[in-house]
């Protein structure tokens, strides 16, 4: 893995947890940060997978770190307001691409899968694409937000043992309804597209 990619993902993964953890304190009287879940036997860690090219609907958007999960339930509370409106139902779970990240913040696109691209061109602000396909390594992450750092801190050794080199993207894919589903018990596939010879 490159050196800028290595920091990318570190990088992302210590903003997540202040985010996060200014998110948590500004919402609930403080607390004990919950712990994160015990990986599944059958969870994959680093699994080499080939991720198909979906059609998809999504909202870009850039985020400052102390505003991200915010940031990113608005998209996909406007992006299910729009399918739910004319009558698209998600071929899969909702998804991040982060396509840029610094020490600042992050460019995204928050995602749903559709089957079809939608039969009239959606309103501003909501665009149909394809999601990234190729070779990742998936991981997967179980327990809450204030705990996703660590996740990230393992993938980076991962990717350091195996001297594997990480685009500049990664991909959250929320097994669990990210809007609806108790802090403590999100599960998160996460994607890392690796470069290829």
């Amino acid at each position: 893995m490159s050196r800028p990619a290595a920091v990318l993902v570190v990088a992302l993964s210590l903003a997540m947890t202040v985010v996060l953890a200014g998110t948590a304190a500004a919402q609930t009287p403080a607390r004990a940060p919950a712990p994160a879940a015990p990986a599944a036997p059958a969870d994959p860690f680093g699994e080499p997978v080939t991720l198909p090219a979906q059609t998809i609907v999504f909202v870009s958007g850039q985020a400052n770190w102390d505003s991200a999960f915010e940031t990113l339930v608005e998209a996909f509370k406007r992006l299910n307001a729009y399918l739910d409106q004319h009558k698209i139902a998600p071929s899969g779970p909702a998804m991040t691409v982060y396509t840029q990240t610094d020490d600042t913040g992050f460019s995204f696109q928050a995602a749903l899968p559709v089957a079809a691209p939608p039969a009239e061109p959606p309103p501003a602000g909501i665009a149909v694409g394809t999601s990234p396909g190729g070779q990742a390594l998936k991981f997967v992450h179980r327990g809450s937000y204030d705990t996703l750092d660590a996740t990230y801190e393992a993938i980076t050794n991962e990717l350091d043992r195996k001297g594997l080199d990480a685009k500049d993207m990664f991909i959250e894919e929320y097994v669990s309804d990210l809007l609806k589903t108790a802090e403590d018990r999100l599960v998160v596939n996460i994607y890392v597209p690796i470069r290829t010879p």
